[in-house]
C-alpha cells in the first residue's frame, strides 16, 4: 500500500529525507532506502508537539475523515450554523489543490486555513504544524481538521488531534466498513451522512453498515444525519461534540490528554508499530470510553512562531489562510 505509493513521504516531512536531512542517510553513511519507521517517528514527535499546543489552550482537535464527496465540508457548514456562536470553531482544510472548501468555511465567518498537499493523499503532523502558525486560536474551543478525501491513509497518521470522526455517505454503499477496515476501526464516531437519500437509494441498509462496523470490534457510536435537509438530525452529533469538549477540559485538569484511536493494522502497513485501539464499548451520550494518556511531548514545549515554520520551507505544499 503506502510502501509502494510513497505517501509516507509528504510535502510536510520530505525535508527530513532530502540531502542533508535528518534521515537522508543511514548510520553507516549510505542513502536511506527504508525510511518509513523514521518518518513515522518524526510524525509522532511533531504530533505530540501539536497536541501540547492544543491542550495548553483547552482546545479539542477533531480529525474528519471520509472518501471524497461524503459531505465533510457540508457537515462543517451545518455544524457552524447549528452552534450559532455557542462554541469557538476554527478549521484546517486538506485537499490536493484549490481553496474551495476553505472559502466555503470562511463564508460562514469562521477562520479556515487551507493546506494544498500537491500529491500527498493524507495530512501529516508537519503540515498541521505549519497551518497552526497561520491560525489565531484565541477563543477557539474546537479545531476541525478536514483530512484529504481518502478511506485508507488518513487513519494511520497522528496529527496531534484527540478524536477521529469517519463519515460514510449513503451513495457509497453499506459495505464500506467491511472493505476499508483500517479507516473504520480508527473511528471514535461514525456519521452516516446524506441520510435523506435513504428512501431513494433503498439498497443501502443502515443496519448492514452498522453490523459491518461491529464486526470490526468497533464500539464507535453510529449516527445518521442529513447536513443539508434535516437540521434536527444534527442533535446527536452536536451533543457528542459538547461531551467530548467537556471530557477534554476535565482531562486537562488532571494533566492528561487523549490520543486518537489509530488503527494498529494501518500503522503496520505504513512501516510502523501498532497504534492505539479502542478501550471499551460505549454509546451516546457516554463520552469517556477511551484510554487517556499523560502528556507525551518528548520534552518539546511549543513555541508559537507567527512568522513561519521554524525556518523550514516545504515548496511541495501550500498553506494559506
Amino acid at each position: 500500500m503506502c510502501d509502494t505509493c510513497g505517501c509516507n513521504i509528504t510535502p510536510g516531512n520530505e525535508h527530513l529525507v532530502r540531502p542533508g536531512g535528518k534521515h537522508a542517510e543511514t548510520a553507516s553513511g549510505h542513502a536511506a532506502v527504508e525510511v518509513l519507521q523514521s518518518l513515522l517517528g518524526e510524525n509522532d514527535r511533531q504530533a505530540a508537539h501539536n497536541r501540547a499546543h492544543f491542550d495548553a489552550r483547552g482546545i479539542l482537535a477533531v480529525n474528519l475523515m471520509s472518501s471524497p464527496g461524503a459531505g465533510k465540508t457540508s457537515l462543517l457548514e451545518a455544524t457552524i450554523d447549528a452552534l450559532g456562536g455557542e462554541l469557538g470553531v476554527a478549521v484546517i482544510e486538506g485537499d490536493l489543490e484549490t481553496e474551495n472548501d476553505a472559502e466555503r468555511i470562511r463564508a460562514k465567518g469562521v477562520t479556515a486555513v487551507q493546506i494544498a498537499t500537491g500529491s500527498a493523499c493524507h495530512l501529516d503532523a508537519h503540515m498541521v504544524h505549519e497551518a497552526l502558525h497561520r491560525l489565531d486560536l484565541t477563543g477557539i474551543d474546537i479545531l476541525f481538521i478536514e483530512n484529504v478525501g481518502n478511506l485508507v491513509c488518513p487513519a494511520s497518521f497522528d496529527l496531534g488531534h484527540h478524536r477521529n470522526v469517519t463519515l460514510l455517505s449513503v451513495p457509497e454503499g453499506d459495505d464500506k466498513p467491511a472493505k476499508y477496515p483500517v479507516m473504520f476501526r480508527a473511528a471514535d464516531l461514525v456519521l452516516l451522512t446524506k441520510a435523506d437519500l435513504l428512501p431513494v437509494l433503498d439498497d443501502f441498509d443502515p443496519a448492514h453498515a452498522e453490523r459491518h462496523l461491529r464486526e470490526l470490534a468497533s464500539p464507535a457510536p453510529f449516527v445518521q444525519l442529513s447536513a443539508r435537509r434535516a437540521q434536527d438530525s444534527l442533535a446527536p452529533w452536536l451533543d457528542w461534540l459538547r461531551g467530548e469538549l467537556g471530557a477534554q477540559r476535565e482531562r486537562l485538569t488532571r494533566g492528561a490528554t487523549a490520543r486518537p484511536a489509530l488503527q494498529p493494522d494501518g500503522s503496520l502497513l505504513h512501516g510502523g508499530h501498532a497504534g492505539h485501539a479502542h478501550a471499551a464499548p460505549a454509546s451516546l451520550p457516554e463520552h469517556d470510553h477511551h484510554h487517556d494518556h499523560q502528556h507525551d511531548d518528548h520534552g518539546d514545549k511549543h513555541r508559537h512562531h507567527p512568522h513561519g515554520h521554524d525556518g523550514h520551507g516545504h515548496p511541495g505544499h501550500r498553506v494559506s489562510g
